[in-house]
């Protein structure tokens, strides 16, 4: 149900493309979706089409276009290298004006999720981005690099007290360091959101949507109520 756009960062002027799902009845808002270490994939679109019949118009921005347009990857050894490598390639101050480029392409009030570096890169979005209302970041690893700074905007996170990846003393550092922020784990493990992988948990996957969507509702995210 989604077309390819073109967005212009406000880093370096470097046009990416996005994935873009408009909404098909009552718009409640705008969201930046932002991808997985595995690129803008059919899971991502999917994600982005199911927001979009919540009623929220979503884009999705490749933000590995500068390295390999299109990059799209598979859960192979290979191909989680390479969107390690990416990922690490790809520096936090030109993600920030990626993200806002795709903000500011949209309407308020505008959101903002991600999962696995997209998680991180959420939270980066509530640190250092104008015009969103609210972030809610799912099993970002990378968070701990960016734990000092601290969001401006209503942000709760999400993660799994069975990820291997994320130590679950990184999440009480997050805890710690911002108490205001709701921090809540599941019973599952890294990817927990995502059909495709073995951690798939659909009973966590749902609650942690629901909570997501209740925080976008509650700042702003109405179709039309007062």
């Amino acid at each position: 149900m989604g077309e390819t756009i073109r967005l212009k960062s406000g880093f370096d002027g470097f046009e990416l493309a996005a994935y873009h799902a408009p909404v098909s009845d009552a718009r409640r808002g705008g969201l930046v979706l932002i991808q997985e270490i595995f690129g803008v994939t059919d899971h991502i679109r999917e994600l982005a089409d199911g927001f979009a019949e919540d009623g929220y118009e979503v884009i999705a921005p490749s933000f590995y276009d500068r390295i390999e347009p299109g990059f799209e990857a598979d859960y192979s050894p290979d191909a989680i290298a390479k969107g390690v490598r990416y990922s690490t390639e790809t520096p936090w101050d030109q993600v920030a004006g990626d993200l806002q480029a795709a903000i500011d392409a949209l309407s308020p009030a505008v959101f903002v999720t991600g999962f696995c570096w997209g998680g991180a890169a959420t939270w980066l979005a509530a640190c250092r981005c104008t015009g969103i209302s609210a972030a809610s970041a799912f099993y970002g690893r990378r968070i701990s690099e960016l734990v000092d700074e601290t969001p401006k905007v209503p942000t709760i996170a999400h993660f799994g007290r069975h990820d291997a990846s994320i130590p679950m003393e990184k999440v009480e550092e997050i805890r710690e360091a911002h108490p205001d922020v709701p921090v809540h784990v599941y019973d599952a493990g890294h990817g927990f959101v995502s059909d495709r992988r073995a951690d798939y948990h659909p009973d966590a996957a749902r609650l942690a949507r629901l909570r997501t969507l209740q925080l976008f509702m509650n700042n702003g995210g109405g179709r039309g109520e007062m």
